[in-house]
């Protein structure tokens, strides 16, 4: 896993139907793949190869849930 993408990580959506949008990390299931949760993005598994993280880190707790996520995020 690359060590910048983690819990709270803010990032964008590289490939897929949501491209473009923002997702937020919220929790790492291997090294291949993580649970993004975001405004506009259901919660789902993702590919860490398709996010492409920003500078932007949120504080959420490992599985908060989409209301947190948002609550976060100021969306």
């Amino acid at each position: 896993m690359k060590k910048f993408l983690h819990i709270g990580r803010v990032c964008k959506k590289k490939r897929g139907k949501e491209r473009g949008k923002i997702a937020v990390i919220v929790d790492i299931i291997d090294e291949n793949y993580a649970l993004v949760d975001g405004p506009e993005i259901k919660r789902r598994r993702c590919n860490l190869g398709h996010l492409e993280p920003t500078e932007k880190i949120v504080d959420i707790k490992k599985g908060a849930s989409h209301e947190e996520v948002v609550k976060a995020l100021g969306a």
